[in-house]
């Protein structure tokens, strides 16, 4: 498809109005600012005698004329008087004291200046003001109601489905709209219609923008982007008649895709109750609809969304017939991890001893927004020290960095305090090497990163859909081996903690109401949603429950985590002598590693199979995870 060049906009009748109204507005001013007061004609005679009583204040004596100032009463005025040829002037000027002075009658061309210069002045200003921005890029003062969207040209979209990784079922919902873009006629025989609106959902860093711009490049079809907040200003009105303007310019350029980012900045579910109905917000939303009708899907338009909350985007806007089609962007599993690492280190010089796939298991949660700030993260820590390429060591690091932030050694940590981080970390490795249903312990370490002074790192042997009571409650104890092993140790407490039991508290809660994980309860779920009202939703948010099964909700939650405490203090207690070896060792090397982790511990590696001498790179390169962070 060739690229359409783009025209002139034609000049608006609202333009010629502003031409006029501002050509009266500025001779209005000029006039007034000109204006000086009324000049009196005098007759020769008259001045002649003005000058002998004394009536002359000041004289300019042209070759022609005479000009000045004169009294008029108690004020003055000015004067002119056709010059003859009179040898008494000067001395009649001398006698009666009048200031006057030789003066050079001005040009025409000069008059000519100055009576229609400043006309030419203000056309030249209303041009570079105006006219000119307009034939650039569109963006005068007059054109604050146009769009704002960026038409991509087709032939210059380079981003395709080869560069978008980690969400396979997205990209095969996609291809429908690929080929009715390439052939309409296809589907058109059959009776089918093209789906009018797609919105993309996900959590954010999943790369629902970047799907949009890889159909438009396979496609090679027109793509407008632009954002949702861009279609609401500060004046009425403004913001649907931009959306008026984006979809009368895919129609001049159709087969096109609309793409709009953050959808639910302006299609948030309407409320007409706190602050009144017909705010810009809703304006520009009614007219979103009304375009969504307007447009038949044979004309080649596609409108597409994205969004991180699809529950608080209006009913109407979402329903078939507007966008018809619902597509989830997830959080990548293993195998969609190592497809993203692919296409980011492709533009990276990777070390020889780089294994994606290990990298990729090691990142369990990671989203493609995280794992392509990994790769660059580990460039950039090569580049600092001079690599000639990118290595495992840089990327362990990149990833700690992305998941803790990076390390604060010039932190000054006195001793004691040292010694009670090191006590509570070491607390939740033990806690979590003596419990069944854990994940691996990969590291611990009580260098300070962002806010936490330390941090439990666990890495998982595979991605979970599902978690089990039984993993919950061993979760709840690990949390809580922190605090009990300052207690154990110091017979102290700190607020180093707060997380931990903030965390094991919202997991008993929600095992207690919402998971029917309570065995005098049962299997019960009542809203215990804490999250921010939403006005166009939850105003009227209330319990469902009764006071009396809030105080049961309350008992159990509190049994929970007092169970889960007292449980992780017994396999501290028994362990005591591990426990102290832990935080020696912490305190001599500030990390220790799973390998020394299960020597102290006596834990002996389940055998294996003698690995390939490539395997054993695999195993001794491993790169920690996305995991539980402990601060302190």
């Amino acid at each position: 498809m060739k690229a359409r060049n783009k025209k002139t906009p034609p000049f608006p009748a609202r333009s010629i109005l502003f031409w006029i109204l501002g050509f009266i507005l500025i001779v209005s001013l000029y006039s007034k600012m000109g204006d000086n007061g009324p000049v009196k004609n005098l007759d020769y005679s008259d001045f002649k005698a003005k000058v002998a009583a004394g009536d002359i204040l000041s004289a300019q004596i042209g070759s022609q004329t005479i000009t000045g100032k004169m009294k008029n009463g108690d004020k003055e005025a000015s004067y002119s008087t056709l010059k003859v040829e009179d040898n008494t002037l000067v001395p009649d000027l001398t006698a009666a004291k009048v200031a006057f002075k030789g003066q050079e009658d001005r040009s025409w061309i000069y008059s000519l200046l100055m009576n229609i210069g400043w006309i030419f002045l203000f056309v030249f200003a209303w041009w570079f003001l105006f006219i000119r921005p307009q034939r650039n890029d569109g963006r005068s003062a007059l054109n604050f109601a146009k769009s704002k969207a960026v038409l991509q040209d087709p032939s210059k979209q380079e981003i395709t489905f080869k560069d978008v990784a980690g969400c396979d079922e997205a990209k095969e919902e996609m291809q429908d709209i690929i080929k009715f873009l390439r052939d309409p006629r296809k589907f058109q025989k059959l009776g089918a219609k093209l789906p009018k609106g797609i919105l993309l959902y996900g959590a954010p860093g999943t790369g629902k923008t970047l799907l949009a711009k890889a159909v438009a490049g396979e496609a090679k079809v027109a793509f407008f982007s632009a954002s949702a907040s861009e279609f609401v200003e500060m004046f009425v009105g403004v913001g649907a008649a931009r959306v008026r303007d984006l979809f009368n310019n895919a129609k001049k350029n159709a087969p096109a895709i609309i793409f709009i980012d953050e959808l639910d900045a302006v299609g948030r579910r309407r409320f007409a109750g706190i602050g009144g109905g017909h705010d810009e917000r809703e304006q520009t939303l009614n007219q979103l609809l009304i375009e969504l009708d307007g447009f038949e899907s044979k004309q080649g338009i596609i409108l597409m969304g994205s969004t991180n909350r699809p529950d608080v985007l209006d009913p109407a806007l979402t329903r078939p017939g507007r966008f018809d089609r619902h597509v989830n962007v997830p959080s990548p599993d293993m195998k969609g991890r190592k497809e993203i690492l692919e296409v980011h280190a492709r533009k990276v010089k990777m070390g020889e001893d780089v294994n994606l796939e290990v990298i990729a298991k090691s990142t369990p949660g990671f989203v493609g927004a995280d794992l392509a700030n990994v790769i660059n993260e580990a460039a950039i820590l090569a580049a600092r020290k001079d690599k000639p390429a990118v290595e495992t060591s840089d990327i362990e690091e990149a990833v700690e960095r992305v998941m803790a932030g990076p390390q604060r050694k010039s932190r000054v940590i006195s001793d004691k305090e040292k010694k009670v981080i090191a006590a509570h970390e070491a607390g939740h490795t033990i806690v979590a090497k003596r419990s069944k249903y854990s994940d691996p312990v990969h590291k611990v370490s009580i260098i300070p990163r962002g806010p936490a002074l330390g941090y439990t790192m666990q890495l998982p042997l595979e991605d979970k859909y599902l978690t089990t009571k039984s993993e919950i409650l061993d979760k709840l104890v690990i949390l809580l081996g922190g605090r009990a092993a300052e207690e154990i140790l110091f017979d102290e407490i700190t607020t180093g903690a707060h997380d931990d039991l903030s965390r094991a508290t919202a997991y008993a809660r929600k095992m207690v109401a919402e998971l029917g994980m309570s065995a005098k309860l049962g299997p019960i779920s009542v809203q215990t949603d804490e999250s921010e009202v939403f006005l166009g939703r939850d105003i009227s948010r209330h319990k469902n429950y009764s006071e009396e099964l809030a105080r049961e909700i309350d008992s159990e939650v509190s049994m929970l985590v007092k169970d889960s405490y007292r449980k992780a203090k017994d396999i501290l207690l028994s362990n005591k002598a591990e426990l102290q070896t832990l935080i020696d060792r912490l305190l001599e090397k500030e990390v220790v590693e799973a390998k020394e982790i299960n020597e102290i511990l006596h834990i002996e590696e389940p055998s294996k199979e003698e690995p390939k001498k490539e395997e054993k790179v695999e195993e001794v390169k491993e790169v920690p995870s996305k995991t539980e962070k402990e601060n302190n």
